[in-house]
This record gives structure tokens, sequence and C-alpha cells, in this order.
């Protein structure tokens, strides 16, 4: 496995539980034009602060095709409001545009490598991955904002354009790992890259 995903590469597949009570599989969006797969969670100031930027784009580019799904990976017992009652609670509260799954192994953040909360992978028609990093330049605090990477990727994508900036650093709070073996950062960075 690479160190996370690269261009060019499919989307691996997942079979995890939603906070609206139903499973999905990589296939429950096989009539999805694209896809934006973004590991996420419910603690991070960095998720916290750019939700909202991330709701705008996801409603902005649904009636094009694009369907956004959320992963939590993060390990409950680094972060106790990580868990899945905490998740589907704050979905209950935002109704934000998107499927949140629990991936409470970690297996599906491993096979992506995914590295931040959040971390984006933006996927074509063929399931092929065309762009991963950053969703925006100042996720934290969006007052702060002077590059949406991912409305530029999906505005490209949807147009039928080449992704312009393919691969960028993901900035945010590292995914929390169940065990030491698994961490690549320390548990507890929140730093940027």
């Amino acid at each position: 496995m690479a160190f996370t995903l690269e261009i060019g590469e499919k989307a691996p597949y997942f079979d995890l539980p939603a906070t609206d009570g139903r499973q999905y599989t990589i296939e429950s969006f096989n009539d999805d034009r694209f896809l934006v797969v973004f590991f996420t969670c419910n603690h991070c100031p960095y998720v916290i602060g750019s939700d909202e930027v991330t709701r705008k784009t996801a409603e902005k580019f649904a009636e094009k095709g694009v369907k956004f799904i959320g992963i939590n990976s993060n390990s409950k017992h680094t972060y106790a409001e990580d868990d899945f009652d905490h998740m589907v609670a704050r979905m209950k509260e935002y109704q934000f545009p998107w499927i949140y799954l629990y991936d409470e192994s970690q297996e599906v953040a491993l096979t992506y490598g995914a590295l931040r909360t959040p971390h984006f992978y933006v996927f074509d028609e063929n399931r092929t991955l065309v762009y991963t990093g950053r969703g925006v330049d100042s996720p934290r605090d969006a007052s702060r904002i002077t590059v949406n990477d991912l409305d530029r990727t999906l505005e490209e994508l949807t147009s039928g354009k080449k992704i312009s900036v393919p691969v960028t650093n993901p900035i945010g709070c590292n995914v929390k790992w169940e065990g030491k073996e698994k961490h690549w950062m320390p548990a507890d960075a929140c730093d940027l890259v």
C-alpha cells in the first residue's frame, strides 16, 4: 500500500454503517457521477472550522452529480466525542449534506492512506482518483480562506477540464489511530503539514 492513495488509483472498497441507520458500500453510489470521499470526525477544530465551507461546496455541486461521503475513522478511545453516538447527534444537529460513515476498525482509513481530518479524495466517473489533499487553505478559520482547492477541483471535473492541481497537503488533525503501530504521527498532533 502506498502511503496515501495516488492519482490514477481506483476508489478502494468499503462496507460501513452510516448515521442514517443504513449500511453503505462503494457500490451504493454507482448512480452518482462523481464521488468525494473525505476523512473527518466530530472533534477536530480544522473540521469544525471548515464544515460550513464543505457544506456549501457539497450543495453547489450536488446538481452536477457529485456525492459527498464523510468517513470517521478516529479512535473513540482517543476522543470519546468521536464515537458513533456523537456522529449521529452531530448529523442530527447540523444536517450536513453528506453520508456520514463510521470506520471503527480503521481499515478503510488505512486502505485510503488517510492522513488528516479533513482529508479529501475526489473520484471521476470511473472511480479513478483525480484529486487528493486539503479542501481549503485555512480550514480552522474560514475567514482566512484564500484558496478553495476542493471547489476548484470540482469545477474543473464537472466541466470536463484537466485537474490543474491534483495533489495538495491535507491540513488538519492527524487521524487518531487505535494502536501505536498505526500511528504515523503523535496521537495528540493537530498541526499543519
